[in-house]
């Protein structure tokens, strides 16, 4: 009788053990939950740090308060002319205070942009005369894709499938839309305007 009364008494005891190993294991998986909620509603796009096309380490931080437009670039592409052009107008138009154009080089889509982060940026400056911020190439589709393209992506319901997506970002560091290399610079400018001008009448009004 003893016997079997120890061998119930270690049953039990090993049942309470998996129990109680078994709902902290459920109590650390709901507080990780809750952790990388959390996380996910305060990151926004001007959280992000990156390498621009001389090699620093830049924090978008220094752009928050401005609105910015974030395209994927490309020196090949049948789209890189035209778009260089009006995108060094907007930045030329609006910026460096309240608006920039972020460009991010990318060779993925037609293998377009296969030169080295030092030869992208004296292509463009010599070529378009890029004055707006531009930074070290990355990947912005797939499994390699960079960070900020993945927030991008999954912000706006849109992902890049060729060069020249672009991405508008409003004050807070939030995703207001997105468009393709189809739509042209010339076509948003006027939402980008207006968002602008919002930014100055705001700061008129704090004097």
């Amino acid at each position: 009788m003893r016997g079997r009364r120890g061998s119930c008494d270690h049953f039990v005891l090993f049942l309470s053990v998996c129990l109680c190993v078994k709902m902290l294991c459920l109590v650390l998986t709901v507080l990780l939950t809750v952790c990388s909620v959390t996380e996910s509603k305060h990151k926004d796009f001007y959280s992000f740090k990156l390498v621009n096309s001389r090699g620093k380490l830049v924090s978008l931080e220094k752009y928050r308060g401005s609105v910015s437009l974030v395209v994927n670039v490309a020196s090949e592409c049948g789209f890189t002319e035209q778009h260089y052009q009006d995108l060094q107008q907007l930045q030329k138009d609006f910026g460096p205070y309240h608006f920039n154009v972020l460009a991010f080089p990318c060779n993925q889509f037609g293998q377009q942009e296969p030169g080295s982060d030092k030869e992208i940026d004296s292509f463009v400056r010599r070529v378009y005369g890029v004055s707006f911020p531009l930074f070290s190439k990355i990947a912005v589709v797939g499994t390699g894709a960079n960070n900020i393209y993945k927030y991008l992506v999954e912000s706006s319901g849109k992902e890049p499938n060729w060069n020249f997506w672009k991405y508008l970002i409003n004050v807070q560091g939030k995703v207001v839309d997105a468009w393709g290399p189809k739509i042209s610079v010339k076509e948003i400018r006027p939402q980008i305007a207006e968002m602008v001008r919002n930014i100055i009448l705001k700061k008129k009004e704090e004097l």
